[in-house]
């Protein structure tokens, strides 16, 4: 089942991956709002928090610029992580379960 967005979500996760890839880090609500032409930063938090919600944006809670946008277009690879997971040994299942964290995937 593919991922519904908004226009304002989608905007908000571009704008989020092209900040974290010129700058190396993830901007905070106040630039993503200045960026994005928003009047507050409610606003961010609540798209935020929306897109945290659906799955398809990572934070940490507590600390600055941890935004980290998921790869939500390809929701079958979670799929055929898990699948894969069923029958392998306990080193395979240690390597495919640090591959799933470096690709902020959720197996859970």
């Amino acid at each position: 089942m593919a991922v519904k967005l908004t226009k304002k979500q989608l905007a908000v996760l571009d704008f989020l991956q092209d900040f974290t890839e010129e700058n190396g880090y993830s901007p905070s609500y106040r630039e993503i709002m200045t960026g994005l032409g928003l009047t507050s930063v409610s606003a961010v938090a609540e798209h935020v928090e929306n897109l945290v919600e659906k799955g398809v944006l990572k934070k940490v809670p507590g600390a600055a610029r941890s935004l980290e946008v998921l790869d939500y277009k390809h929701e079958e690879t979670v799929g055929l992580f898990k699948a894969r997971m069923v029958d392998c040994t306990e080193e395979e299942k240690k390597v495919l379960g640090q591959a799933a964290e470096i690709l902020g995937l959720d197996l859970g």
